[in-house]
């Protein structure tokens, strides 16, 4: 059982019976993630490289020595190199994993967060925690220094340190003291960060906000608000752009899960209440995308305007089910009632909604190429999703599911026996045509490499390296090893 040999002939892949599956597949995976060490910044990594690595990317053009951390960035590997190695026990990965700890440790922020890249050849544009330990630097004030909590950046770097915390041990003490110590300030910022009414900022500057200037209200529609992109920063603005509230949650509830301590258990619900009172009164009772410090949907983007979103409303709503599910409080389901009702109510088509829609009289609102504001959705710019699925449906299931069984019941479902030593073997069979394929497409090197032309944000990218696809044959080869243990 399990058994199939690649071999190699002028490019092209054949699959005989001789040799060990499993075998192939351990070494497929120790090879593309040694690969990946060796391209890597200081333990870091980007999100693309092109095949002869003179081109390099995170969501803009890099250089060789800059890291990225929005995911699949450098969070998003070393939680990859991690979850391999807890489940095939090969040293090498968490090595790896380790390397990328160091990379976050040695690029936090004062501030407690991580900027969206760090550059290993210019450390002094940033004001990291390493440099103010014993006095903070002359030029302190004109470094960066502002944590983004958007698009899953400081969280996921905070997510991955949890998660390595525990297997810093018998490595390189120096190595585990800077993960640990990263982890900890990391977290303790986290709820320094946070406001009076429990919400997150977009971007922390590392200074603590008081209720004399963002008050604890409830949300509400404004007296007037302007057609007219405002040119405002939106930096301090409580937003749900991107999940970066529902991260700040999640975040929040894996580390009182991991540590015990009830000030992130904490966090977390006042997150959610946060969440309760952003809600907005009748006829909208969902969230805007982001709100000023009067609790008012405000402008963020240019094409993001004061509006409430059927787009991040989704992640609110889910954020609110999950925690019903972990606090028991029916206050977080009940608010969804009415929030389902509007999706149900508001759709453009079937099964679509619109991103953006107008404050009470509930018109979706579009944008032209030129950033006009508009009803018509005839000339949208191609670079944002203004309209789309957005998850509603499954959101909606998920919900009602968990209304009909109830919170005891739904939960205990969520419980499963182990495989038995069968079902293991059947599984891992499925798995085999998946595995031979990811061996097959790896080249001498230990590449996966992508082929298509790509063309982003002025870059043209032919044959390359996608971390996110790295990611995804690393899952896949230690999912099926996994099965075999």
């Amino acid at each position: 059982m399990f058994r199939s040999t690649l071999l190699l002939c002028l490019g092209v892949t054949f699959i005989s019976h001789a040799a060990d599956t499993p075998a192939a597949a351990k070494a497929a995976m120790l090879k593309g993630a040694a690969y990946m060490r060796s391209i890597s910044a200081n333990g870091g990594y980007l999100w693309r490289y092109s095949s002869d690595l003179k081109l390099v990317a995170g969501e803009v053009q890099a250089s060789a020595s800059t890291i990225w951390m929005q995911p699949p960035g450098t969070p998003a590997v070393g939680q990859a190199f991690l979850n391999a190695y807890e489940k095939t026990d090969a040293h090498q990965l968490l090595d790896h994993a380790l390397a990328v700890g160091d990379a976050l440790a040695q690029s936090q922020l004062e501030s407690g967060g991580w900027d969206y890249r760090f550059d290993f050849a210019n450390p002094q544009r940033w004001l990291r925690r390493v440099d103010t330990i014993n006095n903070s630097p002359k030029d302190a004030g004109r470094r960066r220094n502002v944590s983004t909590f958007d698009d899953n950046n400081s969280q996921s770097a905070l997510s991955f340190l949890l998660a390595l915390g525990s297997h810093c041990t018998g490595r390189s003490p120096l190595v585990e003291r800077r993960i640990l110590s990263a982890r900890d300030y990391g977290l303790r910022k986290l709820l320094e960060a946070q406001y009076p009414n429990g919400a997150w900022p977009q971007r922390y500057d590392g200074q603590p906000k008081t209720a004399k200037n963002y008050p604890v209200l409830q949300a509400r529609y404004p007296k007037a608000w302007s057609r007219v992109y405002q040119k405002q920063n939106y930096m301090h603005h409580y937003t749900f752009n991107d999940n970066s509230q529902r991260d700040c949650v999640l975040l929040a509830l894996k580390a009182y899960r991991v540590t015990g301590r009830k000030e992130f258990l904490e966090a977390a619900r006042r997150g959610g209440n946060f969440m309760l009172l952003a809600q907005m009164p009748a006829p909208q009772p969902v969230w805007a995308q982001q709100y000023n410090a009067n609790m008012e949907p405000a402008w963020a983007r240019k094409f993001e305007p004061a509006s409430v979103t059927g787009g991040e409303s989704v992640g609110v709503c889910q954020t609110l089910i999950d925690l019903y599910l972990e606090l028991g409080e029916d206050k977080y389901l009940t608010a969804l009632a009415p929030a389902i009702k509007w999706f149900k109510d508001s759709s453009i088509s079937k099964d679509r909604w619109a991103r953006f829609y107008e404050l009470k009289t509930n018109k979706p609102l579009y944008f032209t190429k030129d950033y006009k504001l508009v009803y018509s959705d005839d000339d949208l710019p191609t670079h944002y999703g203004f309209q789309s699925s957005f998850g509603v449906k499954s959101m909606i299931r998920h919900y009602e599911k968990v209304k009909a069984v109830g919170r005891e019941k739904y939960l205990s479902d969520q419980v499963r026996a182990p495989l038995t030593n069968k079902q293991r073997a059947a599984r891992a069979e499925a798995m085999e045509k998946r595995v031979h394929a990811i061996v097959a497409a790896q080249d001498k090197q230990g590449r996966w490499l992508t082929k298509d032309e790509l063309k982003t944000r002025g870059m043209k990218f032919g044959e390359r390296i996608e971390t996110r696809v790295f990611i995804e044959n690393l899952q896949g080869l230690s999912d099926y090893l996994a099965l075999l243990k």
